[in-house]
């Protein structure tokens, strides 16, 4: 009877050399289940019964029995300072798109330019008409919207044209709407509701803007795709892996906050370390560290972080005065182990942000639809499955004719030895900000401007394309001249902001600040406006409809104050449950 074993449960945090006992089990018995001595054998978790959620939950840790120590061997145990540690859930991820499309590739740029002529289209056709933003419509259900709806989809290519005209929102619509859904970053119910419709209202000129502005970004990228490479977009907060043209392995991420936004780089993966320590930026130590050490004189000790100073000496922290900050002058570096900020997996990129990937603690930001969390650099859900597909084909840790697989992984982390794993073939990897973006397949694919950064010029305001966090405000940069009637300042209330059509014209050079000062990249015809538009976007200080003119290597948001600085210390854990897109503030 299960009433008669008395067990204790251990659990992750506890051991502090790296497994978790669900990691053992199947290390060492290669099952989910195992009999352990005393204890009940754990349910299978392929008998569980099959949930529909819109997250993904690992299979729940099996009990494991610990021997208890005699009295002799607790009073030899040194004292450890207490610690509220940050224990980790049971890994809960929200759903990514299991579409093998990547989101870049070396047609994208053409593609995502041949999109927005398609938009600019629809936009110097009027748009499509915006519905009530109260409306919920279950599928089955009938609504006087839904003709509207109808037209919308048949538009933008989610619906056939030769659908049938009516006010339901039945089977072949509710596919439309959830093509329509996966195409924006949405859950793909087919339900009709406050999401969606906030979509379905940005106007067409916003999505227009968002596609020309991804392609100007793109202008004078020099990336190195080859066979295999990883692509982070930034306002998608995933991580895509590439083999051959199709995305095999897509993870949710975290990136950085609006004010310390992720940068897009273009780099090489040139190693997989285990058991990183990180070393604390003085931004962090100056903002965060001294501040909670002049309140709570433990907290260094209770997170494992060491004062180091000339010649790597280690400082007692009572040494210190915390009064000034004077503790930037040291190093502060933070020991491996499960409570490490970088959690137990660090993939290197060398680049001059010094950003990278990594695994956390807080597991449970992965939960939530919006996750613009970090400090810059991006935290990986499932990270040792990334680190195990990166390191195919390089010699494992057990001689001539081994290999990096799970087992290993786990084996070497469990070590609590800090392991750096040199690719031999290093891969390459982007992080870069496409808010719309098209596929080879013709579709069109948009994401919130979280950094609000498409067009912070154009006196139109952004729209926050999911309702998710309005991007940060704009200030309009002054003219000398007066205002006229066709400035925006004198513009009626229902006038449309003149379009930017692109047109045909000869490819002109413009020097890209990722190449050599010596190359330059062309600007593909579309990208450069007519001269009357030029003219008129001259009196206005803007050119409404078309990105800012700005280096791909750099964004208009505010960077961290010490790129590498992904996660304070102590940041605390958020709870598992996954609150509405809106409600979410752009905050840790």
């Amino acid at each position: 009877m299960l009433s008669r074993h008395r067990t204790v449960v251990l659990r992750p945090h506890r051991l502090r050399a790296g497994l978790s006992p669900l990691a053992l089990l199947w290390a060492l018995g290669g099952a989910a289940t195992a009999q352990v001595s005393g204890v009940p054998e754990a349910p299978s978790p392929a008998k569980a019964p099959k949930v529909e959620s819109l997250t993904t939950t690992a299979p729940a840790t099996p009990a494991v029995q610990a021997i208890a120590p005699s009295a002799g061997e607790a009073s030899a145990t040194p004292a450890v300072p207490a610690k509220k540690s940050r224990e980790l859930p049971p890994l809960v991820v929200a759903r990514v798109s299991a579409d093998p499309v990547p989101t870049l590739s070396p047609a994208t740029f053409l593609d995502t330019l041949r999109m927005a002529d398609r938009y600019q289209a629809m936009v110097d056709a009027g748009g499509w008409t915006a519905l009530p933003a109260d409306l919920v419509v279950k599928p089955g259900a009938s609504h006087p919207a839904i003709p509207a709806l109808r037209k919308h989809l048949a538009l933008v290519g989610d619906l056939p044209p030769d659908a049938p005209m009516n006010d339901q929102l039945d089977a072949s619509l509710v596919a439309a709407v959830k093509a329509f859904q996966a195409r924006h970053g949405l859950p793909e119910t087919g339900l009709i509701g406050r999401q969606t419709v906030t979509a379905l209202n940005v106007p067409a000129a916003t999505r227009q803007r968002q596609l020309a502005a991804s392609a100007a970004r793109q202008i004078g990228s020099n990336f190195a795709y080859g066979d295999r490479y990883v692509v982070v977009n930034i306002p998608s907060a995933t991580v895509e892996a590439v083999d051959h043209g199709v995305v095999v392995r897509r993870y949710v991420a975290v990136v950085g906050k609006p004010d310390k936004a992720t940068p897009r780089i273009e780099a090489r993966i040139t190693d997989v370390n285990l058991n990183p320590t990180w070393t604390l930026p003085v931004s962090i130590i100056k903002k965060e560290i001294i501040p909670k050490m002049r309140k709570d004189p433990g907290y260094l000790a209770r997170e494992r972080i060491r004062i180091l100073g000339p010649g790597g000496v280690e400082v007692d922290p009572t040494a210190i005065d915390w009064s000034s900050e004077k503790a930037a002058n040291y190093t502060l570096r933070q020991d491996s182990g499960l409570d490490n900020s970088l959690g137990q997996v660090r993939i290197d990129m060398p680049n001059k942000q010094a950003v990278y990937m990594h695994d956390t603690p807080s597991k449970s930001l992965f939960a939530r639809e919006v996750r613009f969390h970090s400090h810059g650099c991006v935290r990986v859900a499932q990270v040792k499955e990334l680190a195990g597909w990166l390191l195919e084909g390089t010699p494992g840790p057990n001689g001539t004719g081994s290999t990096w697989g799970p087992i290993e992984i786990e084996t070497s982390i469990a070590t609590n030895e800090r392991l750096d794993i040199k690719l031999p073939k290093q891969i390459p990897v982007t992080f870069v900000y496409l808010t719309g973006y098209a596929t080879p397949d013709g579709r069109a694919h948009f994401r919130d401007d979280i950094y609000g950064i498409d067009s912070p010029a154009v006196p139109m305001p952004d729209v926050a394309a999911t309702g998710t966090i309005a991007p940060p405000s704009v200030t309009v940069p002054a003219t000398t001249k007066a205002s006229t009637a066709g400035s925006a300042s004198a513009r009626a209330p229902g006038d449309k902001p003149s379009p930017v059509t692109p047109t045909l014209a000869k490819p002109t050079l413009a020097k890209s600040p990722l190449a050599k000062p010596a190359e330059a990249a062309l600007v593909p015809p579309g990208l450069v406006p007519k001269a009357s538009a030029q003219k008129a976007s001259a009196e206005k200080g803007a050119v409404p409809g078309a990105a800012p003119a700005q280096s791909p290597g750099k964004t208009a948001a505010p960077r961290p104050a010490r790129a590498g600085a992904d996660q304070a210390a102590g940041d605390p854990v958020p709870p598992r449950s996954i609150p509405s897109r809106a409600a979410l503030p752009p905050t840790d």
